[in-house]
């Protein structure tokens, strides 16, 4: 009977220990593909950022070339140039994805004003056709009609990394282990009506300028 009971408690042992071995594979495996989704979701978050700084660089020479034409609303201009700098107020970092729901809407809350703001500036632009013959406000058109389309497809592209992270980060067996190891949920950038569609920049100058009372 000891030698059957000592068989027994052998091959106890040896699934215990497989089973062990597996779940330290699953957890490995796991854990590994945690940290390639976390990277992933970290590198899209550059690009959105790079996108959203591209755009902020573009506003100065388009504030300076705006203000150039005749009789040019300046409350626009100061909207534009406020928005601005109130973006560069919410610090994120570039390299790390937010983990604070609110920091990131803080942020989106600053670019949305800035949006707004130079969507505005745009469409009091086309009132006046002056502007129509100068090469650097259409070379500028065209930059930010490109830079919104890429800001559109970066925060696309951020969601679904972050959705992709999220979903392992809540699935089985992962959820066991994944707080241990700090991985936590990460928010995303808010759906809007539109949000999937850049804004268009037209310039109708059929409109005639304003003219003085």
């Amino acid at each position: 009977m000891n030698k059957i009971a000592a068989i027994g408690c052998g091959v106890v042992a040896m699934v215990v220990l497989g089973v062990l071995a597996i779940a330290a594979l699953v957890g490995i495996s796991g854990y590994n593909r945690l940290v390639s989704q976390s990277q992933t979701v970290d590198k899209q978050w550059a690009q959105v950022q790079t996108d959203y700084q591209r755009r902020a660089d573009l506003i100065p020479n388009l504030v300076a070339t705006v203000s150039g034409a005749a009789n040019f609303e300046k409350s626009t201009l100061v909207e534009i140039t406020e928005a601005r700098a109130s973006v560069g107020q919410v610090k994120l970092s570039a390299g790390n994805a937010p983990t604070d729901a609110k920091q990131l809407a803080d942020f989106e809350k600053a670019q949305g004003q800035l949006s707004t703001a130079l969507s505005r500036l745009l469409v009091v632009s086309e009132r006046y056709p002056d502007l129509k013959a100068n090469k650097n406000f259409g070379e500028l058109q065209v930059q930010i009609e490109g830079t919104e389309n890429r800001i559109t497809v970066a925060r696309r592209d951020f969601n679904e990394a972050v959705s992709a992270y999220n979903t392992n980060v809540k699935s089985f067996p992962t959820v066991i282990y994944a707080a241990w190891f700090g991985f936590k949920e990460k928010p995303y950038f808010a759906s809007s009506a539109g949000s999937d569609v850049a804004p268009k920049v037209n310039f109708d100058f059929s409109k005639p300028a304003p003219t003085k009372p």
